[in-house]
């Protein structure tokens, strides 16, 4: 087990708390890491971990070749037992052969609960040979979600309760996208932004619903995303710059679209009226790809916007924070 320097480093913000990103650093002979992550987080939020290899001295260096093969896994455990886990991808091949950057991210439940001793470890193949492993330390706040029974009319119990083939194929299409890991995906780094500048939010990440149909029946689940209260035709725009994995029709949400930003973290908006972009196309943040409307299971004219990583919903709001600490590691 390597031994690792922790320091205290900077505030940013992770809503509705403010957590503390830590910095870490390993040093030898003849390589260094320097370590930025979250120490803490809110159910439904996530967990990154940058790691900044740097070589260092001239007796040991090794090619750039064999120093970009370095590789790593990071882990979060419960009782021994690996709940998460996701592999290092890189975010900066440096023309020199001196430095290699490496991030990865972790979707923590909104069903799990403060308190809880999680393990977060960090391993890496160091030029893809030798494994190490870094304990990092990591704990989880407090956060209450809210509790809704939304009653549904006619059309939208109808749409709730399809179990037809299109439906089933859509809904096996989506899951295939957002479970996708692409590690050549690398599009943006840096804080992302809301895709509406309207602040009123009717419904709200991880939100409990219990949908009550009009046949008396009912049904309960989570609520995914943010949902923002905005007239029909209102501007909707890609939150970071990425590529665009779907745009279609689909008969839970409507005109939706989805877009891909780093290797298994994807943006989605639902509900819309009219479409901007079509699937293949590359956007930049703040670009118009489409307006806003109430298509597909909807009860008014609204935004849905989604965050998924490794195919869970993790809150949007995290990922308006420096949550992959690009502007730390200058």
């Amino acid at each position: 087990m390597k031994q690792i320097k922790t320091i205290l480093l900077g505030i940013f913000l992770c809503l509705p708390f403010f957590a503390f990103a830590k910095e870490a650093a390993v040093n030898e002979a003849d390589y260094s890491i320097t370590i930025f992550y979250n120490d803490t987080a809110a159910p439904g939020d996530a967990v990154f971990v940058r790691m900044k290899f740097s070589q260092q001295g001239k007796k040991n260096k090794v090619s750039k070749e064999e120093f970009s093969s370095t590789t790593g896994r990071l882990e979060l455990s419960l009782d021994g037992k690996v709940l998460r886990y996701a592999d290092f991808y890189v975010i900066e091949d440096a023309k020199s052969k001196n430095s290699l950057t490496l991030l990865a991210g972790i979707p923590l439940s909104s069903w799990w609960t403060e308190g809880t001793d999680f393990k977060l470890t960090a391993k890496y193949n160091l030029y893809g040979k030798k494994q190490y492993e870094l304990d990092l330390p990591f704990s989880l706040v407090h956060k209450d979600f809210v509790s809704e029974t939304i009653e549904l009319d006619a059309r939208n119990t109808s749409i709730k309760t399809d179990t037809s083939t299109t439906r089933m194929t859509q809904i096996d299409r989506l899951n295939e996208i957002l479970y996708t890991i692409n590690t050549a995906g690398v599009y943006q780094t840096e804080s992302y932004t809301p895709p509406t500048t309207a602040t009123r939010r009717t419904s709200f990440f991880a939100d409990r619903r219990v949908y009550q149909y009009t046949n008396g029946k009912s049904s309960t689940s989570l609520h995914y995303g943010i949902d923002y209260g905005i007239p029909k035709g209102s501007d909707v725009r890609a939150c970071a710059k990425g590529k665009v994995v779907l745009a279609e029709s689909r008969v839970s949400t409507g005109w939706s679209v989805v877009i891909e930003h780093l290797p298994g973290l994807y943006s989605l908006y639902y509900h819309m009226d009219e479409l901007k972009v079509k699937e293949g196309d590359m956007v930049n943040e703040g670009d118009l790809i489409g307006l806003s409307g109430m298509t597909g299971l909807a009860t008014g004219p609204h935004l849905h916007w989604e965050m998924r990583l490794n195919g869970e919903a993790v809150s949007p709001d995290f990922f308006t924070t420096d949550f992959t600490f690009a502007a730390q590691d200058k």
